[in-house]
């Protein structure tokens, strides 16, 4: 068995491997790295060289990782979260240079908080790119992955590894145009109702977080859509009714009429979750500092009940 040259090995290189590995397509990881294919290529040649193994094979369209490849993923990450923590004692400042996050968050989060941070750090002078990938039920894999650098969720995934940070709190209401129709007044109206829902990749759909009821109990949705951005297009001018959280109303159902839910149901709480070796990182807590005062600026305008959790 050949040995390691670790004197080879840098830090890009180590991330290129986990790209590869994450996304088994040399043209996938060189699109995710904004590198082109040729330098990917020239990467993996030299790990394999580094390595003394293959690391992926071809398999149909794309590749696959060998069982040494798959063995390295934990050791990697490790190393590379190593690295990444030197830095987070660096003295930091957000316009020294270009800041790039991705955040896995639906389109009610992206689209109620992150225009505002945007706005935030052009006032700042803060060079922002951001890059959003959805949630759907997320899991700590994405994180542990670094696939995105955070996620903002009513269902937040747990482990040992992850930090979660409640923001603020929201309830289920039912949404409807009111110039068609009114509000289910009983449950039983409302469980024949003609619903409408948001339905996510895992087959699961927005009315996960409803607690306190049987959801077998309720009409089979009538309308399905991918995001909440479709609801309101489908409702307007139906008979339709949409159930989300009410913070709807301040982004993609704000040209509907809304009510409450004829029955009891707990409040759904919206969560920022991240990886733990994130912490300590500069400009991370500049990203969730500013996810914090904009979800304050939504409390303080009685949009949305208060958090008093500190990080």
């Amino acid at each position: 068995m050949n040995k390691i040259d670790y004197r080879n090995i840098d830090w890009q290189l180590l991330r290129t491997f986990l790209t590869i590995l994450e996304e088994e397509s040399v043209t996938q990881a060189a699109e995710r790295l904004e590198l082109t294919q040729s330098a990917v290529s020239h990467a993996l040649n030299k790990l394999r060289k580094i390595f003394g193994d293959p690391l992926f094979v071809r398999s149909g369209q794309g590749i696959s990782p060998t069982e040494h490849a798959r063995a390295l993923r934990e050791p990697v990450q490790v190393i590379l979260d190593s690295m990444k923590s030197l830095a987070d004692a660096r003295e930091f400042d957000p316009r020294a240079e270009p800041l790039d996050f991705t955040i896995a968050a639906n389109d009610l989060t992206r689209d109620l908080i992150f225009p505002r941070i945007r706005n935030i750090a052009r006032e700042q002078g803060v060079e922002i790119r951001l890059t959003f990938m959805p949630s759907g039920v997320p899991t700590a894999t994405i994180l542990r992955e670094a696939r995105c650098n955070l996620i903002v969720t009513p269902l937040p995934p747990d482990g040992p590894d992850m930090i979660q940070l409640k923001l603020f709190e929201g309830k289920m209401s039912c949404f409807f145009d009111a110039e068609v129709r009114g509000p289910p007044r009983t449950w039983e109206e409302f469980q024949q109702d003609n619903h409408i829902e948001v339905r996510f990749g895992d087959g699961r759909n927005s009315l996960t977080v409803l607690e306190g009821i049987d959801r077998k109990d309720i009409r089979a949705p009538r309308v399905s859509v991918s995001n909440f951005g479709g609801l309101a297009s489908f409702v307007k001018g139906s008979d339709l009714l949409a159930t989300e959280v009410d913070l709807m109303a301040l982004g993609p159902l704000k040209e509907l009429s809304n009510a409450p839910l004829p029955f009891e149901s707990r409040p759904i709480s919206i969560y920022m979750v991240w990886h733990r070796r994130d912490s300590g990182d500069p400009a991370h807590k500049w990203l969730r500092d500013r996810i914090r005062e904009t979800s304050r600026s939504l409390i303080s305008a009685g949009s949305v009940r208060a958090n008093n959790t500190s990080e």
